[in-house]
């Protein structure tokens, strides 16, 4: 279960990178760094979890050679929604990356669940009640 958890995880973060590559193209200068700084934390947690599915004794999911996006991203607008979208997505997979592991892996887990979720609030510019838990989340959206 850990493993299967971990390759999630590392999978999201192929994902989280392509779409990166995407916000960097599209985001406004001002805002430009931030991408850059998203992208390194996202390929320093992939580089983690490469090592981790390995430590583990499994061989680490590959990327895949392009991914769909939720929306076309014209312009810098839908650029900082769509890295919103890609923290929330990642910060779902940490969720239960949290749920499986124990330990060290757990605390990692965890922080990058935190890290995810303060990305996401800075690309959004508000925040939501239950990072990482989408279908808590989408309820207290919707005021369910």
């Amino acid at each position: 279960m850990t493993l299967t958890a971990v390759q999630a995880a590392l999978a999201a973060e192929h994902a989280a990178l392509y779409g990166y590559g995407v916000v960097g193209g599209r985001i406004g200068a001002e805002r430009r760094a931030e991408a850059r700084e998203a992208y390194d934390a996202h390929r320093s947690r992939r580089d983690a979890l490469v090592r981790t599915v390995r430590d583990l004794g499994g061989t680490p999911a590959v990327a895949e050679a392009a991914y769909a996006l939720p929306f076309p991203v014209p312009d810098a607008a839908t650029a900082a929604r769509l890295a919103a979208v890609l923290e929330d997505r990642i910060a779902g997979v940490y969720s239960d990356l949290v749920r499986a592991a124990r330990g060290p892996l757990r605390r990692e887990a965890a922080g990058a669940l935190r890290e995810a979720a303060v990305r996401a609030v800075r690309w959004r510019g508000s925040s939501v009640a239950f990072p990482g838990l989408a279908e808590l989340t989408t309820s207290v959206r919707e005021g369910v």
